[in-house]
Order: C-alpha cells, then sequence, then structure tokens
C-alpha cells in the first residue's frame, strides 16, 4: 500500500480537525438545548399555546439575523433586528398581544404610547442601548406565560393583555442594542 504524501497528509489533517470540530458543535448543541433550553446560541425546544386570548389578538413576531451584530460597543448594527405586528390598527378596549420569538436570542415586546409628533423608531437611546419605558402601558417577556419575566426564549412565545384607549403606540424590543437595530413598530389604536 502506498503512503499518502506529505501534502495529502496535510489535507487529511485539516479535513478531519473540521469534521471533528463540526461534530462536536452539534453535540455542543444537542446537549446545550437539552440542559439549558435556549441558551446561547441554540433555538429553544420550549413549544407553548396561548390560552384563549380575550379582544382581538395582535401577533407580533421577533427576529434577528443570527444573533447580535455589533458594529460599536453597546450598539447594534441597523436593521439587524425585527419586530412585525400581524395588523397596524385594531379597536379601543381590550387588545390582547401574541408574540412569538423567531431569533436565535431572547427578546420582548414593551408597549409604549406614542406622542402624536413623534415618529416609531426615534426614540432617545440611552448609554445603556436603551429607550426610556417610563408610561409603559404592558410587557410581554415572559417565556410561554403571561406579562413581564427575563426575555422570550428563541423559538417561543410570550402574551399580554392591556385595555388601550384610542391614540398609537409604539411596540419595542427594549433589551440592551435592540431598539437601535429596528425592533419597533407602530400601533394605531382607533
Amino acid at each position: 500500500m502506498k503512503t499518502p504524501s506529505l501534502r495529502g497528509q496535510v489535507i487529511l489533517g485539516i479535513a478531519s480537525v473540521i469534521l471533528l470540530t463540526a461534530l462536536s458543535l452539534v453535540a455542543v448543541g444537542v446537549v446545550g438545548s437539552v440542559v439549558n433550553p435556549g441558551g446561547p446560541g441554540f433555538l429553544s425546544r420550549a413549544r407553548c399555546a396561548a390560552p384563549n386570548l380575550p379582544g382581538p389578538v395582535v401577533g407580533v413576531s421577533l427576529t434577528n439575523m443570527g444573533g447580535p451584530m455589533m458594529s460599536r460597543p453597546n450598539r447594534m448594527m441597523g436593521g439587524a433586528m425585527r419586530m412585525t405586528a400581524d395588523r397596524s390598527a385594531v379597536g379601543h378596549g381590550t387588545v390582547s398581544f401574541l408574540v412569538t420569538n423567531g431569533g436565535t436570542i431572547s427578546h420582548e415586546l414593551v408597549i409604549l404610547p406614542l406622542p402624536e409628533n413623534q415618529i416609531a423608531g426615534t426614540r432617545p437611546i440611552g448609554g445603556d442601548a436603551k429607550i426610556d419605558e417610563s408610561g409603559t402601558i404592558g410587557e410581554a417577556s415572559n417565556t410561554c406565560a403571561d406579562g413581564a419575566g427575563q426575555g422570550i426564549l428563541p423559538g417561543a412565545s410570550g402574551w399580554v393583555t392591556v385595555t388601550l384607549p384610542p391614540g398609537r403606540y409604539e411596540l419595542v424590543c427594549n433589551l440592551s442594542g435592540h431598539y437601535a437595530a429596528g425592533m419597533y413598530t407602530q400601533l394605531t389604536v382607533n
């Protein structure tokens, strides 16, 4: 049997390292998601069904492009994240929000009144890469549950029911850097 050349041995060695690295990453992802669902970099296996929510239900989708993309300290690259609602207007009164995180990192929904002279996405961002949440009407940041929590894990949902008077509202993700990265949308309540 002929012995591979030095070049062949190097190529075989590199291919082996790449294969073993890939297998290790898969193993860590499987074990990590079982031990720590939604752990860093891995989709959560948490699947949950929302209860029968009162009033009209606004479906909100939260996404990101593979995780944090830092352009400079405490700032996310614009456009790297997105928040969308399945409707832009609802009637006043009881309104429920069913929030689904289709991204790879935790997100949340915060509901803020939007002053008549302000455009969604233009709130001042503080040194902590967050906006001021004063006047918050409600929050969905609890994985597979109602209300506030530590964030909705990837692949999971959260929900909140609030009473909204007529006006304009800004729906935002206010985790550090997410608002600046594009996680906001507007909702009009008639």
